[in-house]
């Protein structure tokens, strides 16, 4: 099985695996799906959960790039099946991303050709299954391996079928690999799921120790509400770090005239600038309209975002918006490494060779921003990624070359911390360096969020 971390663990005929050969030698043809399902695959749908169909489909386009698993996993198709079975469809499709790696190397181990490309759907199955069977204790043995060559049937890979049913026999009959005394980087980062490339950056970055940590809190559900002392009552769901982002920009500038969120969906800071900046006129804009439209409808929601105003515009433009601002929230879209709980599939998708690109566009869009920064305003940069080329080496760029300066959030989080918003016994002197907020998953109960203030000379 190919590594999922260099191109997926499966290739089909389209993407260069050899085309099926039949007992003569000759190259089998595929039914074409024209022709509709055969009477075999309409018999082996019927032997599936409606669950763990839901989620080898799910599966099957992200891995496909035709979606994102939380948009997906809110689809009407998902929303239809009963509670018992969206929750077990949820828990699949976010366990085999985040597990994916992981699984692949115990599957690929268990292969007669251990070299062999297998095709995507099947690929898909045998994670499924090695998914319920290593990770999921009330799932029966039987029916995690049953179903899966079912999937396999189903999907038109009836030839897999005794290949998925002897792989995961021999997993099921598999003694547990015990615990390491100690573990290199890179089989940390296969036993944790993750791709060897990224790992090794975070340990260069913060250390192995650290680098372990995030690890661990990336195969975990998203941490919620350790930070703050007011949640619900009206105020957005979202991570602890993302809003300690969007309280720190309101608490940088309280007497706010004009404020312009410039890369605004989902929404969710937005929210909290209206909140606590209850005076302002707010501009939320987003280069996307269909982000921006989902914004919009869910802003529409809380009373206390009737002043905010909408506007589709390209931050790197500065004719994007009028007029000049005296705060500004700029969370630029990002790699998101430090959101990989909830966006597993981020780690299957990104190539390092992206963070350069990512880092000319977050500049482009701080530079078109800083242009709208009326004197003596404030500017809050943000980032969701754990890259140093997105957050700290690009904003040192950007103030090197002069005009604004940096403020210390040392003061501001200080503040937060006196009027109450902030939990008592609540200690974030770590998330502070050299005068930035860094939060990092695994260290800090939040996802990993980068933030700097900057200020108009």
């Amino acid at each position: 099985m190919k590594d999922s971390s260099k191109a997926g663990a499966g290739q089909s005929k389209a993407s260069g695996a050899a085309p099926r050969k039949s007992a003569a030698g000759g190259a089998v043809r595929k039914r074409p799906m024209s022709a509709g399902p055969t009477a075999g695959v309409e018999t082996a749908i019927a032997k599936i959960t409606p669950a763990r169909l839901a989620a080898f489909e799910i599966l099957k386009l992200v891995g496909e790039g035709k979606g994102h698993s939380d948009e997906l996993l809110h689809s009407s198709r998902v929303d239809a099946l009963s509670p018992e079975d969206r929750n077990l469809t949820t828990a699949l499709v976010m366990g085999v991303l985040r597990w994916q790696i992981a699984l692949d190397a115990r599957v690929r181990g268990l292969l007669q050709r251990p070299e062999q490309r297998l095709a995507e759907p099947v690929a898909i199955a045998l994670r499924m299954g090695a998914f319920q069977l290593l990770h999921l204790e009330r799932i029966p043995a039987h029916a995690a391996l049953s179903e899966s060559v079912e999937l396999c049937r189903a999907a038109g890979e009836p030839h897999a079928t005794g290949m998925v049913n002897a792989v995961l026999r021999k997993l099921a009959a598999a003694q547990r690999p015990g615990v390491r005394v100690f573990e290199s980087t890179a089989a940390f980062a296969e036993r944790l799921g993750h791709p060897l490339w990224m790992v090794e950056r975070w340990v260069g970055e913060y250390g192995r120790e650290v680098a372990l940590k995030i690890c661990e809190a990336d195969q975990q559900e998203p941490a919620q509400g350790g930070m703050f002392s007011e949640n619900g009552g009206g105020l957005p769901h979202m991570d602890d770090g993302s809003r300690l982002v969007a309280e720190i920009a309101a608490a940088a500038m309280p007497g706010a005239r004009r404020v312009w969120d410039c890369c605004a969906a989902p929404g969710g800071k937005t929210l909290i600038l209206a909140r606590r900046l209850g005076t302002a006129e707010i501009v939320a804009s987003d280069v996307s309209a269909k982000r921006l439209a989902q914004t919009e409808a869910r802003l529409q929601r809380y009373s206390y975002a009737e002043r905010v105003r909408f506007a589709m515009a390209d931050a790197t433009d500065a004719k994007a918006v009028e007029g000049s601002f005296d705060l500004i929230l700029c969370d630029a879209p990002c790699s998101g490494t430090g959101t990989l709980a909830g966006n597993p599939e981020i780690r299957h998708r990104l190539k390092v060779e992206e963070l350069a690109r990512q880092s000319e566009r977050q500049t482009a869009i701080l530079k078109g921003a800083l242009k709208r920064l009326a004197p003596g305003g404030r500017l809050v940069y943000s980032t969701c990624s754990l890259e140093p080329e997105e957050c700290e080496r690009m904003v040192e760029a950007v103030v090197g070359a002069g005009g604004v300066r940096m403020v210390p959030v040392e003061g501001l989080m200080a503040e937060l911390g006196e009027q109450g918003i902030l939990l008592s016994g609540v200690e974030l002197g770590s998330a502070v360096r050299e005068g930035a907020l860094r939060t990092l998953p695994g260290v800090h109960g939040c996802d990993g969020f980068y933030a700097v203030v900057m200020e108009r000379d």
